[in-house]
């Protein structure tokens, strides 16, 4: 199979990258210019409705949602997680949906308070300020889950969730880059910072780094994106 990954330097298509590369799929990637909201173009528009980052184009159709893309991957060519028979089934899915559904949603509504409040500083201080809470505790269950060490959650194959998990940690770390970031510390999940480190050494890594410039140390100690094409934001 043959697919097309739209995407966007440091945007949730930096996931579906990672397990691209990790099974070794031929893909062409497609910039979404975010400078000039490419992301709400009509030919955009036309694969997600939604003007949302990334889309993966299959030989079956375009898949829009990083979790539902995630899942397709492995599902259809495995070695992301467990398989639909296995009995670890069910706890993969449960926490790879807390991903998706409950710490992405919220990192989302962080980064864009505007969009979900309105224009009233105060408001979405007040936002970002609760927010930081939630995610806070989101990832304090995570660490306590790593630290069981389930094999689908920094194990020695990779699965799609720690791909999911080290992006969404590495956006906590750097944005909004207009507020304060002083909440966040990579240290107080020592679990969920082995597992940057972790991630960080595997070859697809690698090329997720030069395709996007995100420097030596992407997940553990990131720094902004240097694109050789396009916009983070």
């Amino acid at each position: 199979m043959n697919y097309v990954l739209h995407y966007a330097p440091d945007n949730a298509s930096m996931i579906v990258r990672l397990a691209l590369e990790q099974l070794n799929l031929p893909y062409r990637t497609q910039l979404v210019d975010r400078s000039v909201m490419g992301q709400q173009d009509a030919a955009y528009l036309a694969l997600n409705p939604n003007g949302l980052i990334p889309v993966l184009e299959t030989p079956t159709g375009p898949l829009f949602e990083t979790g539902a893309i995630m899942l397709w991957l492995a599902d259809t060519h495995g070695g992301l997680g467990p398989a639909p028979h296995d009995n670890a089934r069910g706890d993969f899915l449960k926490w790879m949906f807390f991903a998706a559904n409950t710490l992405h949603p919220a990192l989302r509504m962080m980064f864009y308070p505007d969009k979900y409040i309105g224009s009233d500083p105060a408001l979405q201080q007040a936002l970002r300020l609760g927010l930081q809470g939630q995610i806070k505790t989101s990832l304090a269950q995570l660490d306590r889950l790593a630290a069981t060490k389930p094999i689908w959650l920094g194990g020695e194959t990779p699965s799609a969730l720690d791909f999911y998990i080290v992006c969404c940690l590495r956006w906590c770390a750097l944005y909004p880059s207009d507020a304060s970031r002083d909440w966040f510390d990579l240290g107080a999940t020592p679990a969920l910072a082995k597992l940057c480190h972790q991630i960080e050494d595997l070859p697809c890594t690698a090329a997720l780094q030069a395709a996007e410039g995100l420097g030596n140390t992407p997940f553990s100690a990131p720094s902004y994106a240097t694109p050789p094409q396009g916009s983070a934001t």
